[in-house]
């Protein structure tokens, strides 16, 4: 090992030395300003080297070997005053100055230790299973605990973290950076100088990601007093943070808050970076060179001068170092640099993550270890820690090839889920194996899951676990496990789920199948169970019905959807069909579910009927709620022929008509009974005449659709539009007035897009479409602007051009603007009068289609039956003809 700077300052020498020196023999060291930690090999000597505190004394340092009760120390990290070593057992032991003792303090409350970094006065621990533990000063939210979080003495885990699986962790001066095996960075703690490259200088007391450095393909972090370097694994070399030395390499003494790649290392790979306390060291392995740059008072640049350097320069190895010695690591801390050697020191080759102890995960020689038929008892002990640990299966299975797993983002989970699907299926090959997991991820595993969980790789274990699932039930199995999976995805918050249905959208055909089809299945079976036997399972049939309502949704945006008979549930739809309407009771029997049961199954829940079981479970709810099989009580509406509109809005405003019941008409001068027919008529003609001549809706020129009239401001019209509306659904009515499907969406609350636009008005949807694909040049000769027909719509809109870059804003903003505000008061007094009409939401059990077709009916015409008829036609007539030439027969 090298060294250069200055080892222990002192009041005595504040210049230090810029001469090269070696030590021989050190397994691992870490040093920061006044305190230096030396591991020997092999890793029984630990020597402490500490500043001397006071005057007058003859020796500057004092040293002391601590005594670790015979554990072999792996790795160590210094901190301003205190040390934390990790045996090679993962134990951990604590060292502080204050003490003057070389007995540490052994920390019993952590085991299984990978990895410990040391800021200034806090330490960060990460366990073998992804655990991270934080624990000394928060005076800046370094341990991110959150905000207002005391100091600590004992370790504290970051919760805020759980379930990443992590590769490395490091602390600088007062603020922490966790990295992922996936390159996702996430730092917290003081931001002065903006060394957490959030583009601010706000602390931060909990984790936060560095949006900047996503997709970069980050491999190391090193933490300066108030700088930070990261390195991708391409070579490049991004710095941020305080550049008052020129430690951040920019040529310049400016402080960065976002990260910049240091400009002078174009066209050189760099394979290792450290940061002391106010400089920064770089090893181009290519050329065996290490650079420098940054604070050079004390020597620490190793370029002979005490002067700082803002450009990264070469470092002047002494003449007795050979080019033939490969460099196996650089590191720093403090004043001091130090450099080891491959012939003379045994450390972790290089400072990237293939020299770390990351986060464990399964592989193949662990699985064969399982499955073996001399397998042991040690085996189940490391199932446990396996699945137990979200970080462990979030880290499993990710996509290495080309390195696709760097790219993971809310649109690709970065997992290879054909490499979990073998790995369940070779567990599978040993019985007891594949029950233990179950076991273990049932009971341990799912209730550790955080329901806000910190970023993409935390969710993985959601599209992981179905595949363990899928071969559980090849086996009969995993039952209950998919009832607690289904559980643990609803406890997720909003911006989780929202990150997971985003992975759903884009994950493969045959893995969201699979999805489906568990939660489907499982469901079926549950209320198979309820029908057949007295069994309880409600909650567990909610629980599955809520997952696959997400999924159906999802199930729409996918560019690779499932056909509809993914999600229906055959027997729920053959026992409506089987039911006559009238025989609500036996219903509720055979499906042993309660009015409310039923009310929520069908209304909440529709894709799981089609739509004959839909208008069957419609008439037979209605009619429960209306209890018109035990009063037989109506409602009877008088109108002329002549004057139906007008004779029905006379009649609604008095207010009389009871809309639960059902309706029957009766036309003034005229004899027939309302079974029906009558009903239907009145209808017809009332749709005619609201097309004709009502000023509440208008007539698209491109599609011939009828819409609302922005320009009527009457809204009670718009009330009773709705009202007549709602009643012919209701009654089961044909109302013919050619709404558009965009109608009842906007009923069901669901979002309008482009597309819904263009079946309203294909000229405009058309032009905007155009828009969305032009060239930059073209865009701008449009010289639009954020207005429609005159209207604003963003502030200031008619000052801002429609360009480029915002031109899909604009294109969602006229979408919004001419289905949504433009009438927005017209179509609030629509919904109104629909709700009144219909006064049970029951009509939400259907889909928008559903809706359009059920209210104004559909062109569909059974071809089968046609022809069975025009055969049954061809061959009367033919018979008729037969006999017609005989005249006896014509006579008679």
């Amino acid at each position: 090992m090298l060294f250069w700077g200055k080892l222990i300052p002192s009041h005595q020498d504040n210049k230090g030395s810029n001469k090269i020196l070696r030590v021989k023999g050190s397994k691992d060291v870490s040093i920061t300003e006044g305190l230096a930690t030396f591991i020997r090999d092999p890793g029984r000597r630990v020597t402490i080297v500490t500043s001397q505190r006071g005057k007058g004394r003859q020796t500057p340092y004092q040293r002391m070997t601590l005594d670790l009760k015979k554990e072999r120390a792996a790795i160590c990290s210094a901190g301003q005053e205190h040390v934390v070593i990790v045996t090679e057992a993962g134990a951990v032991w604590e060292w502080k100055h204050s003490t003057q003792s070389n007995i540490p303090r052994k920390i019993s409350s952590l085991t299984n230790i990978s990895q410990v970094a040391c800021g200034n006065y806090h330490t960060v621990a990460l366990t073998k299973d992804g655990q991270l533990f934080t624990w000394g000063q928060n005076s800046s939210g370094q341990l991110g605990l959150g905000k207002g979080k005391p100091s600590s003495l004992s370790p504290q885990p970051l919760k805020s973290l759980c379930g990443i699986p992590l590769a490395q962790i490091s602390a600088g001066g007062d603020h922490s950076f966790a990295l992922s095996l996936s390159g996702a960075v996430f730092g917290w703690g003081r931001n002065s100088a903006g060394q957490l490259g959030l583009g601010n200088t706000d602390d931060r007391h909990a984790p936060v990601c560095v949006k900047s450095l996503n997709l970069k393909k980050t491999v190391f972090i090193s933490c300066g007093k108030d700088h930070t370097a990261v390195l991708t694994k391409g070579g490049l070399l991004f710095t941020f943070g305080s550049g008052r030395y020129g430690q951040l390499g920019h040529n310049s003494l400016r402080d960065e808050l976002l990260p910049r790649v240091v400009a002078e290392f174009w066209g050189s790979k760099v394979s290792q970076i450290a940061c002391g306390g106010h400089h920064t060291l770089a090893l181009v392995e290519s050329s065996n060179t290490i650079y420098s740059f940054g604070c050079g008072a004390q020597g620490q640049l190793g370029n002979g001068l005490r002067t700082n350097q803002c450009v990264p320069f070469p470092v002047k190895l002494p003449p007795e170092y050979s080019r033939d010695q490969a460099i196996k690591k650089i590191t720093a801390g403090g004043n001091i640099s130090l450099l080891f050697i491959s012939e003379t020191d045994d450390v972790q080759t290089s400072s990237n993550l293939s020299s770390f102890n990351t986060t464990a995960v399964l592989n193949d020689e662990m699985i064969d270890r399982w499955i073996s038929p001399c397998n042991s008892k040690p085996w189940r002990r490391e199932i446990q820690k396996m699945f137990s640990s979200a970080s462990c299966i979030n880290g499993s299975f990710c996509e290495k090839s080309g390195d696709q797993h760097y790219k993971t983002s809310k649109l690709y989970s970065g997992l290879d889920l054909s490499l979990a699907r073998l790995a369940f299926e070779k567990l599978a090959k040993k019985d007891n194996v594949l029950p233990e997991v179950e076991t273990v991820v049932e009971k341990a595993l799912l209730p550790s899951l955080s329901p806000d969980a910190a970023g993409v790789e935390a969710l993985r274990v959601y599209l992981i676990l179905p595949e363990l699932i899928r071969v559980l039930k090849k086996q009969g199995r995993g039952t209950q496990l998919t009832v607690a999976l289904a559980r643990a995805i609803l406890q997720l918050k909003p911006e989780s789920m929202e990150v997971l249905t985003s992975l759903w959208t884009k994950l493969p055909y045959y893995y969201y199948r699979t999805l489906v089809k568990m939660f489907h299945s499982v469901c079926a079976h549950f209320m198979s169970l309820r029908m057949k036997t007295t069994c309880d399972h409600w909650t567990e049939v909610l629980d599955l019905l809520k997952v696959l309502q997400k999924l159906y949704n999802v199930n729409s945006q996918r560019a690779a959807s499932l056909t509809e008979g993914y999600f229906l549930i055959k027997e729920l739809n053959d026992i409506l069909t089987s039911v006559e309407q009238h025989f609500l009771e036996e219903l509720f029997l055979i499906m042993r579910i309660t009015e409310k049961e039923s009310t929520i199954l069908f209304t909440s829940y529709p894709f799981i009927l089609d739509i004959n079981s839909k208008c069957t479970a419609f008439r037979i709810l209605q009619l429960h709620y209306g209890q018109t099989l035990v009063f037989g009580i109506q409602n009877i509406l008088y109108v002329n022929r002549e004057s139906v509109l007008a004779d029905t809005l006379k009649y609604l405003k008095k207010g009389c008509h009871d809309f639960s019941l059902p309706l029957k008409v009766k036309f003034n001068l005229e004899d027939g009974l309302d079974y029906g027919g009558v009903s239907a008529g009145f209808f017809t003609l009332l749709g005619q005449e609201i097309t004709k001549a009502s000023k509440v809706i208008q007539v698209s020129e491109d599609s011939g659709l009828v819409w609302f009239s922005a320009d009527s401001k009457s809204r009670q019209k718009f009330f009773y539009f709705g009202v007549m509306c709602g009643l012919a659904f209701y009654n089961h009515c044909f109302i013919n007035i050619d709404f558009p499907v965009v109608l009842f969406k906007k009923l069901l609350d669901l979002r309008l897009t482009l597309r819904d636009l263009e079946e309203l008005s294909p000229v405009e949807a058309r032009s905007l479409k155009n828009l969305l694909t032009e060239d930059e040049d073209v865009v701008e000769e449009l010289y639009l602007d954020f207005t429609v027909k005159g209207k604003e719509l963003i502030p200031n809109g008619a000052e801002i051009p429609v360009t480029k870059a915002n031109r899909e804003k604009y294109v969602d903003l006229y979408v919004d603007f001419v289905l949504n505000k433009s009438v927005a008061n017209q179509f609030k007094k629509f919904k109104e009068g629909f709700s009144c009409g219909n006064p049970y939401e029951l009509w939400k059990m259907f889909k928008p289609g559903e809706l359009r077709d059920l209210l104004y009916g559909m062109c569909k015409y059974d071809w089968e039956e046609l022809q069975k008829v025009q055969n049954h036609l061809g061959t009367f007539f033919r018979v008729l003809d037969f006999y017609s030439s005989d005249n006896r027969f014509i006579s008679s």
